[in-house]
């Protein structure tokens, strides 16, 4: 344990993610309508700036490639955009639909874009420089919309619900247009709480592949089939998640070790890693620490830190042991 931040404390922190490409740069939201900016190089870690504005929780947040704007979403039904270096709001949008809006993510190649989902179901593409939702960028899903997951390229884009499905949508570059391709039915009425998408995972696993939250108490890692984001289950992993938002990731480095890891949040207040391609004895690791569940982990660009964020409201800054 290398680091606690406990700004938030009392309210659940959704959402912490390292900046891209960075070692040291670290932003959370928190459900008391604020997010922070931390810095944890040089010690003591600390916080840079809080930024305050939303009326009501931030349900998600993105870093934008440069890493110099934020952009968050509210339950306050609005959206919006942030200067990183001195944390003034430069943007507020109002969701189109009026509702709650519970995630969002920059368009991986094209970062004026970015898409929100809201609680009335749908999928939009708001041109943030214009803070208008795109023609043709919006669709509806059968639930509340609770996870986003773009691939590298920017050409698919997958969404989940609240009500168990998750939908993938072609991308088109040029107008940000959005068709959608496939549904799968992860498991009816189980909210889907966390997509993320990897190009390949290890150099033994060349599949692209998507790592899912849903409220079954396991991780699920599905294979994208081809080039419609057609899924197909690969594997799962028990954690504990029934009712919370628990998200988890693909570490970032694949290229230099045996094996491939994957690290989630759980409602057993532990931070769980598992090797996807171990065929037994998949868990890896175990972190201890937390009091309440686990909803999100974020590692750093070269894996030396791990920060992970609980539904009390505590954020807790891992460092790997050197060896």
């Amino acid at each position: 344990m290398y680091h606690v931040f406990d700004q938030h404390v009392d309210e659940a922190v959704p959402r912490v993610r390292f900046a891209n490409d960075d070692r040291h740069r670290l932003a959370c939201c928190s459900l008391d309508g604020s997010i922070s900016l931390c810095q944890l190089v040089p010690a003591p870690p600390t916080v840079l700036r809080v930024l305050r504005g939303h009326t009501r929780g931030v349900s998600d947040f993105a870093w934008s490639l440069s890493n110099d704007i934020l952009v968050s979403t509210s339950l306050d039904a609005t959206m919006r955009i942030w200067a990183s270096d001195d944390g003034r709001c430069i943007r507020e949008i109002p969701d189109p639909d009026g509702a709650e809006l519970l995630c969002c993510t920059f368009q991986p190649v094209n970062n004026n874009l970015t898409v929100v989902g809201n609680a009335k179901h749908n999928v939009h593409v708001m041109n943030i420089s214009t803070g208008k939702k795109v023609k043709g960028g919006s669709s509806k899903l059968t639930g509340r919309v609770l996870a986003l997951s773009f691939d590298a390229p920017g050409r698919l884009l997958w969404a989940g619900d609240d009500r168990g499905s998750v939908f993938s949508f072609l991308f088109d570059m040029a107008t940000g247009k959005l068709t959608k391709a496939k549904r799968l039915v992860v498991h009816e009425g189980s909210p889907v709480t966390s997509i993320s998408a990897r190009s390949w995972v290890s150099r033994e696993a060349r599949d692209p592949s998507l790592l899912i939250n849903t409220c079954l108490n396991k991780l699920l890692l599905y294979r994208v089939v081809d080039n419609e984001g057609t899924l197909q289950l690969k594997r799962s992993f028990p954690i504990e998640q029934s009712s919370h938002p628990v998200r988890s990731i693909f570490c970032p480095l694949m290229s230099f070790r045996q094996g491939a890891c994957v690290v989630t949040g759980s409602e057993d207040m532990c931070v769980h890693f598992f090797d996807v391609e171990r065929a037994a004895k998949a868990a890896v690791n175990k972190l201890q620490g937390h009091s309440a569940p686990v909803l999100d982990v974020s590692f750093n660009c070269d894996e030396s830190l791990l920060a992970s964020s609980d539904a009390s409201g505590m954020v807790i800054v891992w460092r790997r042991e050197q060896k």
